[in-house]
């Protein structure tokens, strides 16, 4: 491999969408579960939405199949538990780069998942950025007012976005919304990322 690599840092979710705006030359985003602004599985969701040209790597503390299983769901090209060697970490790297999906041998991607769980995986992964924000605020409390506002967008397509969330999810109440991405959201935070 003749080319330099250049690495960036980022602090948060945002400051990594903020880079992938500015630079159309990234090869490779390593997005760590535990770092600011990533909650749970919607950071990895909304990252592969807006950014699906730009294969990611999940780096965490855990070991927990159903997490694993879950990033690769929600289209991480890679998942690499800290505990692992640096040559089995560049050896991953390389897959990823080379087009492939790597995660430790012994996980099996189609898991042991009940089919509701299954069914809710790809519910979720079908929300678009924009609804994935609006799903994140719902849970933090906001209200439809303060939605748009942070949003910059009316009141209208707030509900419109709401609307279509609840769609997507098959509930019928922003409670219920709420009470599933939970759901799913919970299984990352089953271990305390390092």
């Amino acid at each position: 491999m003749g080319h330099d690599l250049a690495f960036e840092e980022a602090g948060s979710l945002d400051e990594v969408h903020k880079l992938l705006l500015a630079r159309q030359d990234v090869d490779l985003v390593v997005l760590d579960l535990g770092m600011p602004g990533v909650e749970g599985f919607s950071g990895l969701r909304r990252l592969r939405a807006q950014h699906p040209d730009v294969p990611v790597v999940v780096v965490s503390g855990t070991e927990d199949h159903g997490v694993m299983r879950r990033c690769i769901h929600f289209g991480a090209s890679g998942f690499i538990p800290k505990s692992v060697g640096a040559d089995t970490m560049r050896e991953a790297i390389k897959a990823v780069l080379l087009g492939g999906v790597w995660a430790p041998p012994d996980l099996i991607i189609d898991g042991i998942d009940d089919r509701e769980t299954r069914e809710l995986i790809h519910r979720l992964a079908s929300l678009t950025p924009q609804q994935e924000r609006v799903l994140s605020m719902l849970r933090a409390g906001l209200l439809n007012k303060q939605i748009a506002f942070e949003l910059n967008v009316s009141e209208a397509t707030v509900k419109a976005h709401v609307s279509a969330i609840l769609q997507k999810l098959g509930v019928e109440s922003r409670t219920q919304a709420v009470i599933a991405a939970g759901k799913i959201d919970a299984a990352s935070q089953t271990s305390a990322p390092n």
